[in-house]
C-alpha cells in the first residue's frame, strides 16, 4: 500500500507523537530504576549473589576451609590482617616484660556465593572457627551486584 502526500505525513506526525509518548514513558520510569539497569541492560533482574568476609583466627584456616570444601565451595581468597574489637588488643610478656599487643594477627576469608549458599557457608565458617574464647572473629555478609570473570568476560554465577 502506496501513501498519498497527505497520509503519508499524516503517518509521519501520528509515529513522532508515539515515539515522543514513549520517550516521555521510558523518561518516568528511568527514574525509577537502578543504575544497573543501564549498566548491564541486556540483564531483567540483578544476579542474587553476597560477599562473604570472615576474619578468623589464622589457625582456624585449614578447618574452616575444609569445611567449606565439604559443602561445595572451592574458591575463596585469603588475606592475612591485623585489627583489633572490643578488647584493645592483648597482653603478651616478653623476655619478662608486659606489653600490649594493639593489632593481633587474624585471616580474612573472601568468598562470592548464590543467595541460595549464604546460610551453609556462613554456619560452616561460624562452627569450625568458634573456639569459645575472645577473639573469634566476625562473619559479614554484603550484595553482589555482579561478577566478571576478567579472562572469558562471563558474568553473574557463570563467572564463579
Amino acid at each position: 500500500m502506496t501513501l498519498g502526500g497527505c497520509e503519508f505525513v499524516g503517518a509521519l506526525v501520528l509515529l513522532k507523537a508515539k515515539m515522543k509518548e514513549a520517550s516521555l514513558f521510558f523518561e518516568e520510569i528511568r527514574m525509577e530504576l537502578p543504575l544497573w539497569c543501564f549498566l548491564y541492560p541486556s540483564k531483567i533482574s540483578p544476579v542474587k549473589m553476597k560477599k562473604v568476609e570472615a576474619i578468623i583466627k589464622p589457625f582456624k584456616l585449614d578447618e574452616v576451609k575444609e569445611a567449606l570444601s565439604e559443602i561445595g565451595i572451592h574458591g575463596m581468597t585469603v588475606s592475612e590482617v591485623k585489627g583489633f574489637g572490643r578488647t584493645g588488643g592483648k597482653k603478651e610478656v616478653y623476655r619478662g616484660s608486659a606489653y600490649v599487643v594493639d593489632f593481633v594477627p587474624k585471616v580474612r576469608i573472601d568468598l562470592m556465593v548464590s543467595d541460595d549458599q549464604v546460610r551453609p557457608v556462613v554456619n560452616a565458617i561460624a562452627e569450625t572457627a568458634r573456639t569459645g574464647k575472645v577473639g573469634d572473629g566476625k562473619i559479614v555478609i554484603l550484595p553482589v551486584e555482579d561478577v566478571v570473570r576478567i579472562r572469558t568476560g562471563e558474568t553473574g554465577m557463570d563467572a564463579l
